[in-house]
């Protein structure tokens, strides 16, 4: 039987029913991230396919389309780039309510609105659908032609107001948050490891300056700090994540500090100091794996606020530009309908934000409790 610490670590973690379902639910929304593309409706780029006349459309609407043109010219790409960057469309469409073959032409009437019905417009048929001037022995033309430049979408979130699909949207920003998220943590878990360890092994006035600079950096709103950041770097994706990073690294200094200070002191660093061990392998190899636990947890908190932060900025216009999907961004465009018949429009994206954010909240203190750092100055 193993019985290593951490496998009791993640024994204890997964009695702990709220946590773990966290935990599951933060790798189903990594997977939806990953698979992006894949996985939603609107496979253009950003899903930003823009359908006006369907604007604000409800949950569950589904519309009949016409492909009025194709473009040869557009590149198919491989399976990996349409993961990672989506597919342009090769072809435009319009909703439409009606269509019949006529001879040689296609009478259509395009969908405007509910209330309101538009005159039949035609079209060559020859010019639709070259194929179905001379239909095979298997198709007839009506069958060619409803094959190749007919299709039915569901939109099963609705469309936003500019008639996007709403729930690839909402999939995209998982990329967003999540990207963001871990990149901050990452950088904050650099810089705050790092100067939390050299003041806490060392002390004296190199503690004393590098926790004066801590306390600065502390007492300024992380929003506004933020905020600032963005304003000398630029707006724009990359530039998130460091305005985020180096906004959420006081907290791990500070428990890391903490944690060095009172680890130094005991005999297994006495004996490493007396090995002549340097002061770089005796911190990285004897002390940070020691207080690992306390920095996982932290970690997970400050994944969160890097969320939160995220998100706000996007929603002040300061994060992921228009036309990438951001959660933020996605509630600034549609709050105003919250009063009106189209609250899903804002209560959609908050909700993501909610339950991603409550997500690593209680894998944060599920992780606190597995590693027993509940006296350990930290918090969740």
């Amino acid at each position: 039987m193993d019985n290593s610490p951490s496998k009791k670590v993640w024994l204890k973690f997964k009695r702990n029913k709220l946590a773990f379902g966290g935990l599951v639910f933060i790798l189903l929304l990594m997977l939806m991230g990953i698979l992006g593309y894949l996985i939603i409706p609107d496979h253009s780029p950003n899903a930003n396919v823009q359908t006006l006349q369907l604007n604000k459309k409800k949950p569950g609407s589904t519309f009949t389309f016409l492909i009025i043109s194709r473009n040869p010219k557009v590149e198919k790409v491989n399976f990996l780039q349409r993961m990672l960057n989506g597919q342009t469309p090769s072809f435009k469409s319009i909703p439409i309510t009606s269509y019949k073959l006529n001879g040689n032409a296609v009478l259509v009437q395009e969908y405007i609105g509910d209330d309101e019905k538009a005159k039949e417009t035609a079209y060559a048929l020859k010019d639709l659908c070259p194929d179905c001037v001379l239909p095979s022995k298997t198709y007839s033309s009506q069958a060619l032609f409803e094959k190749n430049n007919i299709y039915k979408q569901t939109y099963i979130l609705g469309t936003d107001i500019y008639g996007r699909d709403l729930l690839s949207r909402l999939i995209l920003g998982i990329r967003v948050s999540l990207s963001v998220g871990l990149m901050a943590v990452l950088i904050s878990l650099f810089i705050g490891v790092s100067l939390g360890a050299i003041a806490g092994y060392f002390g004296g006035k190199t503690d004393a300056a590098i926790s004066w600079f801590m306390n600065v950096v502390w007492s300024l709103p992380s929003l506004l700090l933020v905020i600032a950041i963005s304003f000398a770097l630029g707006k724009g994706f990359w530039q998130i994540f460091i305005a985020v990073g180096l906004s959420t690294w006081v907290d791990v200094a500070r428990l890391v500090r903490g944690q060095v200070m009172a680890l130094k002191e005991v005999e297994f660093i006495e004996a490493a100091r007396a090995l002549g061990f340097s002061t770089a392998r005796t911190i990285i190899k004897h002390i940070l794996p020691n207080i690992a636990g306390p920095i996982l947890v932290v970690a997970s908190s400050n994944f969160a606020s890097a969320i939160l932060l995220e998100t706000g900025l996007s929603f002040l216009g300061f994060g992921a530009q228009p036309p990438m999907p951001s959660w933020g961004s996605m509630i600034k465009e549609h709050y105003g309908y919250i009063i009106m018949d189209a609250a899903y429009l804002a209560i959609l994206p908050g909700l993501a934000i909610m339950f991603t954010v409550y997500a690593f909240n209680v894998l944060a203190i599920g992780l606190r409790d597995a590693f027993d750092v509940k006296g350990q100055n930290v918090t969740v």
